[in-house]
């Protein structure tokens, strides 16, 4: 489990069907970077997946109260 790079996760986004451009996959890299290297020590040892595609879904859902 290695730090993704936005060149690795604009094809997953793609195939996600949540396209994004450069831009998005460079703010989506930045900001699950640092998860993906405080679980350096411990990869491959828990039942765990971080995945970026859903990122820009996240973000922008409305949550009514």
């Amino acid at each position: 489990m290695t730090r993704p790079t936005p060149k690795e996760i604009k094809p997953i986004a793609q195939i996600a069907g949540v396209p994004v451009d450069d831009e998005i996959a460079t703010r989506i890299s930045n900001s699950i970077g640092p998860a993906f290297e405080g679980f350096e020590a411990i990869a491959g040892t828990l039942p765990f997946d971080l995945e970026p595609a859903l990122y820009p879904i996240a973000q922008t859902l409305k949550v009514s109260k």
